[in-house]
């Protein structure tokens, strides 16, 4: 007796599944043949279906953004201050703290600030990215304060050099600024999110910006609202500022010069050399101000398409950070 053939079982199969075929079918051989192409098609659009599922899943999460939260809402694990005056891990007068999930600089503790510039370093640092802020100022600027400039005035420090090589007495980190301006309700802008280059120099509209400070086109945002600004950070290239959603500046080719910068280690400065990553650093210099979120959108990693982490958002390629799946056996 001949074994049933393939056909044969996928018409039991579809028999099963109450596949509706013609009662009079003249030739059993063609209905065999039909019964089957049906099962199939069906079968190879199943197939398509989950491709093309895997495929929509896979770009889902090379288009999903994975944000950084370097501030974790509870206390400063990952942050180090150095406070002029003072060794790189000291906190003098509880400069920086966390209280009810927001990261203040508070001089509750100071009698004078007394030239006390403080900044608080993040663990590692960063090239390629987008850094999101939400800050505001609060209270009134505490005396011995080194002038009226920076009343309502803070700041992040980016593409730094670490706190550790900071010295003792070095009051401002070899870095750029992104530097936050408070409104002082008399009747003039005061934008935010201005670029200020301690030991370094930007380009500007094709050459050298000669100013230490280059305004942004930001409005003026006064009382102790929140403020959000972001950083578009892209290696020693093009950096962008936006204050809420809105872009305000846009300038390239960030690198040590300049001046601004005192008691600093000459080892850490090399004139003309580009700054395409480093340190990120919030400021402290002397009027109280409060963050509610400090987070980073990693624009370097894997640009591999086979690869588990590869993201369609990265600019800058780096194949060491690259995982892949073992292939099942």
């Amino acid at each position: 007796m001949l074994e049933k053939n393939d056909s044969e079982k996928l018409i039991e199969m579809a028999d099963s599944m109450h596949v509706l075929v013609p009662k009079t079918a003249p030739n059993p051989q063609r209905r065999r043949a039909k019964l089957a192409a049906q099962l199939t098609a069906a079968l190879s659009f199943c197939v398509l279906s989950c491709s093309l599922s895997a495929t929509a899943f896979a770009a889902a999460a090379a288009d999903a953004e994975e944000w950084i939260q370097l501030f974790n809402g509870r206390d400063l694990e990952g942050w180090t201050p150095k406070i002029t005056g003072h060794e790189y891990g000291e906190n003098f007068g509880d400069t920086f703290r966390v209280e009810n999930g927001v990261l203040k600089v508070s001089y509750d503790e100071y009698e004078s600030f007394d030239g006390r510039f403080g900044h608080l370093f993040y663990k590692e640092p960063f090239s390629h990215y987008r850094l999101r802020i939400e800050y505001r100022f609060v209270g009134e600027q505490l005396k011995g304060h080194p002038g009226d400039w920076a009343m309502r005035n803070s700041g992040v420090m980016f593409h730094s050099q670490s706190g550790s090589s900071m010295l003792r007495d070095q009051d401002f980190p070899i870095c750029v600024e992104a530097q936050f301006l408070g409104g002082l309700s008399d009747g003039r802008d005061r934008p935010t999110f201005n670029m200020c280059s301690p030991g370094s120099e930007i380009v500007y509209d094709g050459s050298i910006y000669p100013d230490h400070c280059l305004n942004s086109k930001s409005k003026t945002f006064h009382g102790d609202q929140w403020v959000q600004g972001e950083l578009l950070v892209l290696g020693s290239g093009q950096i962008t500022h936006y204050v809420d959603g809105e872009k305000v500046l846009e300038y390239a080719l960030p690198q040590m010069g300049g001046g601004a910068v005192n008691h600093f280690d000459p080892k850490q400065f090399r004139a003309g050399e580009l700054l395409d990553g480093g340190y990120i650093a919030l400021q402290s210099e002397s009027h109280p101000i409060e963050f509610r979120k400090v987070e980073l959108l990693n624009l370097e990693g894997c640009m591999d398409r086979n690869a588990s982490n590869y993201k369609r958002y990265y600019v800058k390629s780096n194949p060491a950070a690259c995982k892949y799946e073992e292939a099942s056996h």
